[in-house]
């Protein structure tokens, strides 16, 4: 018999206690929590601080540190932020901080196959911006800047490629591990697996199960039912995972939970809004519901813009700038995501030229005013998805590209864009088919049951639960 070989030790990425103080602590800087103390304490201790990019610090941390990791998150969920009173979380304080909320207002006026026709134009949109971010999640700025340029592709016009690229600049920024076999050009064949399109399609089965009267504690079962742990990622995998420990939301949203305010819940989103056209109040109600599974605060915000949004949209009377409009108008007015959509707004708006070039200029601001929060958080990510909107005027090549290009959360970014884009763009015909044509009307996923379905049928059966 040879050598037994140790195996590496199993480490669970995004819920160990030893990564999550030092996002914890990052948080508390963020909503202004005064938590110098216990940062010193976990510093002392030996502790790390928060991975910049991954879901687990390079080198495992001492495992003794876990109890003292523990005591610490607890200390930390005990000190109020000061920004409380202008960023809640329960929804009848939320809309009493929102001096513009929408009126209710049902306004299905297109027949549910032309309702079918557009929304698969969301859908393929929504795809099309994931797929061109996906090689490119989690690089820095100046690491996509420079993979574009070297192969042609900046500003951004197609899909990456990794054709002709220097080998050396391909190990300084090497393409995201997960995606480079199924996201660049030379070998993209249909849409592959990917969080920012499994998140609406189990929205599309919560409302086929339970309606729209769902509960949150809906998604739960539906997430333990249908969606594997494995593929769930920062505040969604803490909320799975208080949800196997017996802990009920929207306490899962808030228990040993550092990423509560990051941008998952805006990804589940967009079904809220395609099936309510033209009454974004109701499609924001939606999204909250849905996003206090997992989230809180600024992190719930983004999910009700997203939303409101394109619920807009999909009423057929909005541009662009109408729909986020309305977005911002289920966002409390002093919450740090509203200043930051407003931000972004402006500073699209501010760039003289309105060329693709040009919005490097806008993002090299955005990254100036929020390059210290981490690349998945809701705020820098709200800014950047309203400036690419503004700035490409809703257009759609110009709305994927450029969100993509200004970095942080590449893929989630592209794919919101991507579908509010093409549902303004009214039909598939109306998006180029070098986008479309690779994904062979084909979406692979874990969802049970829904492995390869095409877009038309997800269009379909969207249209059908519009109200």
């Amino acid at each position: 018999m040879g050598t037994a070989v140790a195996a590496p030790p199993l480490r669970v990425t995004w819920v160990q206690p030893e990564d999550l103080v030092g996002h914890e602590l990052r948080q508390a800087d963020e909503d202004g929590r005064a938590a110098d103390g216990i940062a010193r304490r976990w510093r002392a201790a030996g502790g790390a601080p928060a991975p910049e990019r991954a879901g687990a610090s390079a080198v495992p941390p001492d495992p003794s540190l876990r109890p003292l990791a523990e005591r610490l998150l607890d200390e930390l969920a005990l000190m109020p932020s000061p920004l409380g009173e202008d960023e809640p979380t329960e929804l009848a304080e939320i809309v009493a901080r929102c001096p513009q909320w929408p009126s209710d207002r049902r306004e299905l006026v297109d027949s549910q196959a032309v309702m079918a026709f557009r929304l698969e134009a969301a859908w393929l949109g929504r795809a099309v911006g994931c797929l061109l971010g996906k090689p490119v999640e989690k690089l820095p700025l100046d690491g996509i800047r420079a993979l574009a340029r070297a192969t042609g592709n900046w500003p951004l016009t197609s899909y990456f490629s990794a054709a002709g690229l220097d080998p050396s600049l391909a190990a300084r920024h090497p393409w995201n591990r997960r995606s480079r076999t199924t996201s660049l050009a030379e070998n993209i064949d249909g849409m592959p697996e990917d969080d920012d399109l499994n998140y609406p399609l189990l929205g599309l089965l919560l409302l086929e199960r339970h309606g729209h009267g769902f509960a949150t504690a809906d998604v739960a079962r539906l997430w333990l039912d249908e969606l594997p742990a494995g593929r769930t990622f920062t505040a969604e995998r803490i909320a799975y995972r208080n949800l196997l420990d017996g802990i009920e939301p929207p306490d899962t949203a808030r228990y040993r939970n550092p990423f509560r305010e990051w941008i998952g819940a805006g990804i589940r989103a967009d079904v809220y809004g395609w099936t309510h056209p033209g009454d974004p109040a109701a499609a924001a109600a939606q999204a909250w519901r849905d996003a206090t599974l997992s989230h809180t605060a600024n992190g719930v915000y983004g999910a009700m813009f997203v939303a409101a949004a394109t619920a807009e949209a999909a009423g057929g009377r909005a541009d662009v700038h109408g729909a986020l409009r309305a977005g911002l108008a289920v966002v409390p007015v002093r919450s740090r995501l509203a200043r930051a959509v407003r931000f972004g707004i402006a500073a699209a708006r501010d760039e003289a030229t309105g060329t693709a070039e040009g919005f490097g200029a806008v993002v090299d601001r955005l990254h100036g005013a929020y390059g210290h929060h981490h690349w998945v958080h809701a705020v820098p990510n709200a800014a950047l998805l309203a400036a690419a909107l503004t700035h490409a005027d809703g257009e759609f090549s110009g709305a994927v590209c450029r969100a993509v290009s200004g970095g942080w959360d590449t893929d989630s970014n592209g794919a919101t864009a991507g579908a509010l884009a093409g549902l303004l763009a009214g039909a598939p015909a109306a998006l180029p088919r070098r986008w479309t044509a690779p994904l062979r009307n084909r979406l692979a996923t874990s969802v049970g049951g829904l492995d390869g379905i095409g877009f038309d049928t997800l269009a379909r059966r969207t249209a059908a639960l519009a109200v």
